[in-house]
């Protein structure tokens, strides 16, 4: 996969309170030229979305102050929405169809599956950003 197009790279920001998913997720992204921006809390995103250009979020349903769900709702609120994949412990039917009715691109189990959310990205970089850079 090359993300890679000019100078001009994907930034996906990673929202999760646990420092060993970040350096995972980092180590996948990073080598294919995407760059990330770890945080650790709902407020967290809410700031890095407010002073950077961000094209992905992905988002723990379950983090301090604010969880995935809420901060969706505020970036929608606010109108700096960029595509947003969830990562919840129990997806639920509730959760799923919550996720839905605030266009949230998908919803992934925990632990993640490294390929599924490899695979989701690329997706929303197809849909939402096709042919700013290869996949």
């Amino acid at each position: 996969m090359a993300y890679l197009m000019q100078n001009n790279r994907l930034t996906v920001l990673l929202a999760n309170e646990q420092d060993g998913w970040h350096q995972t997720v980092r180590g996948l992204l990073e080598p294919q030229g995407v760059r990330t921006v770890s945080v650790r809390s709902g407020p967290e995103v809410l700031d890095v979305l407010g002073d950077q250009d961000i094209h992905v979020a992905v988002l723990d349903a379950q983090m301090p102050q604010l969880g995935g769900m809420q901060v969706v709702k505020i970036m929608h609120q606010r109108g700096k929405s960029p595509p947003a994949i969830l990562l919840s412990e129990h997806p639920t039917n509730q959760l799923m169809q919550e996720a839905l009715s605030l266009q949230i691109f998908s919803v992934l189990s925990k632990p993640v599956d490294f390929n599924l959310l490899l695979d989701s990205l690329a997706r929303v970089v197809r849909r939402h950003y096709e042919g700013r850079w290869p996949m």
